[in-house]
């Protein structure tokens, strides 16, 4: 059922004994090992949007790796930039400065970002990138004389990494349980989730109550003690939640009003996964803090950014003896090799246009997943640009979802098919590179029509067999 081999496997990855179970035993990876092992998946070689696994079998991957290879796969003109770094310089001494390459890609930055988000602390992850926004923000306030303000407010379903401060804002139970107690000081309200509203309302009569909720409690928790709101633009782990345009707009309003900062988790919707180089032009809001990850670097070397305002940066500069500067600093900011492989990245989705790509294909894959319809599962479809996103239903009538899910199946299945998304229990995900062709789409969707046809039929004929 997988797609064509490569030719020579043993010539392509000559140590397939790499997945043998002994041999994985010393390795540590997101899923429990006793199940991966049973069919480990490892990857040998990508070109364009394709991986081959060990075994020489092909895969669409239509979701950048994990919305990170932008630019699509053994891109010539970034790989030969970070081999050309290398020749140059591959690490500078972080303590005492930081080199050419770092500064100009905070440069580029901020000439891209929108508004006067204009200086830049480079990074190397997600994480490291929305762990310095909470702390940023907590130090803005306390330079300004507001050390009080420290709380931060962030949603259920959301996720902004893996550190103990992104991980306590992220609103994931499963994440969040078993790393628990976890940091004090954050606060969760409900996502707006339109098509699942967890106030039981409709919009637009609703009056967008999932906004102007987050007033009300940053009014209760006393707005002396709020630093800042942090959001993703288009919530991910939720399934794709797409927020009403007046959403973001609102939540500026009432982060202006309160003197809280506004910070926006950028790290999959940056780098024009929505059809802008930022989701904040997407929405038309300039957050305080914008949070940059993922497809930056086209996945060629690690990197993330946190962009501030000129407010902001301003605060950050002065007196040493009175004012420290952002205390914020990791072995690998601004590494030479991560920031020429962000310019490279840039500088292909500019040259070649790819925010137009991005939002043409963004259409046609979108089309493509209305089609899916046909099977009567698909209650509804979100996201902008090539984030996008479908939940599946028993019902579309009363939106009543499969007990048990079917998004898991579906999506092991597209798997054995040669087709990467993100799948939960209710819903499948899509980011392909924004390299992206309509042939490539037209694939994803074929596959995922067959993907779903074979769920379907497997599930209908258990339940014939049990009686049900």
């Amino acid at each position: 059922m997988r797609q064509e081999k490569m030719r020579d496997t043993v010539e392509f990855f000559p140590e397939v004994r790499a997945a043998d179970e002994d041999a994985l035993r010393h390795i540590f990876i997101r899923a429990q090992m006793s199940e991966f092992v049973k069919e480990p998946l490892l990857m040998a070689y990508a070109q364009g949007i394709y991986y081959w696994d060990i075994h020489g079998q092909r895969y669409l991957d239509a979701l950048s790796g994990i919305y990170v290879a932008s630019v699509g796969h053994n891109n010539e003109n970034v790989t030969q930039a970070v081999k050309d770094q290398l020749d140059k310089l591959a690490f500078s001494p972080v303590m005492h400065g930081s080199n050419p390459v770092a500064v100009r890609l905070a440069k580029k930055l901020a000439e891209l970002a929108p508004g006067d988000l204009n200086a830049a602390k480079l990074l190397t992850g997600g994480s490291e990138a929305t762990e310095a926004a909470i702390k940023m923000a907590r130090q803005y306030h306390r330079l300004k004389g507001n050390a009080t303000k420290y709380k931060i407010i962030s949603r259920y379903q959301s996720w902004h990494g893996s550190t103990l401060g992104s991980l306590s804002a992220g609103g994931l139970a499963s994440r969040r349980a078993v790393n628990e107690p976890l940091a004090p000081g954050f606060i969760h309200v409900f996502p707006p989730t339109c098509y699942r509203c967890p106030f039981g309302k409709e919009y637009p009569s609703c009056e967008l109550t999932c906004a102007s909720l987050i007033g009300d409690v940053i009014e209760m928790e006393d707005p002396s003690t709020v630093a800042a709101v942090m959001v993703e633009p288009i919530g991910h782990t939720g399934g794709i939640i797409d927020p009403p345009e007046e959403y973001l707009p609102q939540l500026r309003e009432i982060c202006d009003r309160n003197d809280v900062l506004l910070i926006f988790d950028e790290i999959i919707t940056g780098a024009g996964r929505t059809g802008n180089m930022f989701a904040a032009e997407t929405f038309g809001v300039t957050p305080d803090l914008l949070c940059l990850g993922k497809g930056i670097s086209g996945g060629y070397a690690p990197l993330s950014a946190l962009l501030c305002r000129q407010h902001i940066a301003s605060t950050f500069w002065g007196d040493p003896k009175e004012n420290p500067g952002f205390v914020e600093g990791h072995t690998f900011e601004g590494n030479p090799i991560s920031c020429a492989a962000g310019l490279a990245t840039i500088d292909e989705i500019e040259r070649r246009d790819l925010l137009a790509n991005a939002r043409a294909m963004g259409e046609k894959l979108r089309a493509g997943l209305e089609s899916l319809r046909h099977h009567n599962i698909i209650g509804d479809i979100r996201g902008k640009g090539l984030l996008l996103g479908m939940e599946f239903v028993k019902d579309a009538a009363t939106r009543e979802r499969f007990d048990p899910p079917l998004g898991v199946k579906i999506g092991k299945r597209a798997l054995a098919n040669g087709l990467i998304t993100r799948f939960d229990p209710h819903w499948l995900a899509l980011g392909p590179p924004l390299v992206v062709e309509e042939e490539h789409v037209d694939e994803i969707v074929k596959l995922l029509d067959q993907s779903i046809g074979e769920v379907l039929a497997i599930c209908g004929s258990s339940q014939q067999a049990s009686g049900q």
